[in-house]
């Protein structure tokens, strides 16, 4: 049975995932978002075969220090695969590091977005990532064959 979603957060920090879900759920009128807090279950989730998303998310907010596979590697393996690369992949992290930025977008990425550090600022830009990502920005439908 195809599970319908919208978003695909890959977040391992439980307070940041839960920070990030209540402002998407508050600002963007959806109820199908999806968590996993490893790069090893995004990688599944997107790629994993039969048990796979049949229908890809709208879009993915990606965390990059992740357990088990890191976020660049989840982002390389997105955009590498026919099926999945034309899903828009946003970073949220805390790494304000150049050579992750430089690799982000080199990988494909369409938006890095330094985490912020106050509350207020955070869901505010949660809020915004949801709304542009969710409602206002065209997606180009991909197709699994061409």
């Amino acid at each position: 049975m195809e599970r319908a979603v919208d978003i695909l957060l890959v977040e391992d920090n439980p307070d940041d995932a839960e920070l990030t879900l209540r402002a998407l759920r508050k600002s963007i009128n959806t109820d199908r978002l999806v968590h996993v807090d490893d790069g090893a279950k995004a990688i599944d989730f997107l790629l994993g075969g039969a048990d796979a998303e049949a229908s890809p998310p709208k879009f993915v907010l990606l965390d990059l220090k992740l357990p088990k596979v890191d976020g660049l590697e989840v982002l390389r393996r997105i955009k590498a695969n026919e099926r999945t690369r034309a899903i828009p992949v946003i970073v949220l992290t805390s790494s304000k590091e150049d050579r992750d930025i430089a690799e982000s977008y080199l990988l494909g990425v369409n938006s890095y977005i330094v985490k912020p550090v106050n509350f207020d600022q955070y869901i505010s830009v949660v809020a915004d990532v949801g709304r542009y990502w969710h409602e206002l920005n065209t997606l180009r439908q991909a197709t699994a064959s061409r």
